[in-house]
């Protein structure tokens, strides 16, 4: 068992703390911000997380982890320090590595007696000798040994726990045997395959991986508007080159793209990176390019259907980036919405846990649903952005009775076009032929 301080209670600091807790680590999960902390003493967690909230109750009553603001107290106090406060982008896309500054400086005034500091936030290559730097410059003492490792962490949103807990495996970089083998005996427990590497080489490893997953999805998605102007089925093609050994059926389902905290922030982040080295990363301008243009796909679906949006009554079901998290960072409504706002359309929105985030993007310009039928009442068209189980399993009979117009715009192909062929509803999906409704008499057409 080690003792461990994990300096940021976001996505990452609060899934991992905990989950350390879980296997058998003394662990403090300390923030600065002084309302989140209060909310995770009480028994609240600040996020939706499936399985997060039982499981922080279970090792706070087991007396493996606990929640402080008094953050110098958990370093002195701690063997391992772990870094895990957001790296958000900034203006030029680069990462903003402000708050990581911040730690390593609050950690270097804390630090008495040596020891291992280790990175989990995802940081531009050459971060953790920054690391190291900042934290020297601010001890009391200087000449106190310390090891920063960089151990960056592949957690998806919506599956985070049980990512953890069946780690695929654990990247540890570091310039001392001793301290990499420190950290990673940590995760020993999951039996998770360790890969030990150089800093630097770590630091790429996260950046590198993210971006070959959202490259996966702009190729899809740049096929499936290619399909949609030959009449194939993408779904078909996915499969097809998802069997292919060499390429694997992950990541490869068409939709109106990525979101979220990572893909994002870390594709314009290795951009940036290669700018600054003078390289021209083309392929990755363009997944990210492609990925932009995506979003806005629904729209131009919805315009063929309707024509002028202006007046218009229009349902969105699903704000957050993916199913299973509140988290709207960069998510596909976000672009969407003030568009259709901006259109003149009427806006009505639900998503199952989101709609608290959800307020305090889109405030007073959209109405609120309460409910999927509620939200689609009425409407002259149902969109859906997000796949939630509630969403994929609509009572169609209903739903063609309850919308004004039965046109729905799906951006993640959640049914199949024969079905709504059958239940007599316009439906336009991604990278598929649409079902329109010509006079009560639905055919296939090339969208």
């Amino acid at each position: 068992m080690r003792t461990i301080a994990m300096i940021g209670t976001g996505y990452v600091g609060l899934v991992n703390g905990t989950c350390l807790a879980h296997i058998g680590h003394q662990v403090q999960c300390c923030d600065a911000n002084l309302d989140k902390i209060e909310l995770l003493q009480q028994g609240s967690i600040p996020i939706y997380e499936p399985g997060l909230e039982a499981l922080v109750a279970e090792n706070v009553t087991a007396g493996r982890l606990s929640f402080t603001s008094d953050i110098a107290s958990a370093i002195e106090q701690s063997e391992l320090l772990f870094i895990a406060v957001g790296t958000p982008m900034s203006e030029t896309g680069a990462a903003d590595i402000s708050y990581v500054r911040a730690a390593a400086e609050l950690i270097g005034r804390h630090l008495t007696v040596s020891k291992t500091i280790v990175i989990k936030s995802t940081v531009p290559l050459g971060t953790g000798r920054n690391v190291e730097n900042w934290i020297r410059m601010a001890m009391p003492d200087p000449h106190i040994p310390f090891d920063v490792v960089s151990n960056p962490e592949f957690l998806r949103e919506g599956s985070a726990v049980a990512d953890f807990m069946k780690m695929e495996r654990c990247i540890v970089g570091a310039i001392r045997p001793e301290a990499a083998k420190l950290v990673a005996d940590c995760f020993e427990p999951l039996g998770t395959r360790t890969h030990f590497t150089s800093p630097e080489s770590a630091e790429m490893i996260k950046y590198a991986a993210n971006a070959f997953l959202a490259t996966k999805i702009s190729f899809i998605n740049a096929v499936a508007n290619l399909c949609e102007r030959y009449g194939a089925d993408v779904e078909d093609v996915a499969r097809g080159i998802g069997s292919d050994s060499r390429i694997g059926s992950a990541f490869l389902r068409a939709g109106i793209g990525y979101g979220g905290s990572c893909f994002p922030k870390d594709t314009h982040a290795l951009s940036w990176m290669a700018d600054q080295a003078g390289y021209e990363f083309g392929l990755l301008k363009e997944v990210i390019h492609t990925n932009e243009e995506q979003k806005y796909m629904l729209l131009r679906k919805l315009v063929q259907a309707l024509g002028d949006l202006h007046g218009t009554k229009i349902a969105v079901l699903g704000l957050a980036f993916k199913p299973n998290t509140d988290d709207m960072r960069d998510a596909p409504s976000l672009a969407l919405i003030p568009a259709l706002v901006a259109a003149g359309a009427h806006v009505r929105v639900y998503d199952p846990v989101a709609m608290t985030e959800a307020r305090k993007w889109f405030g007073n310009s959209v109405e609120y649903g309460t409910g999927v039928y509620q939200t689609i009442s009425g409407c002259d068209a149902c969109m859906i952005v997000t796949e939630w189980n509630e969403f994929t399993s609509m009572d169609l009979n209903q739903v063609r009775q309850l919308l004004a117009k039965p046109i729905i715009v799906d951006g993640r192909n959640c049914y199949s076009p024969a079905i709504m062929q059958e239940h007599q509803i316009e439906y336009h999906s991604i990278g598929r032929t649409a079902t329109v409704n010509t006079e009560a008499n639905y055919n296939y057409i090339v969208s």
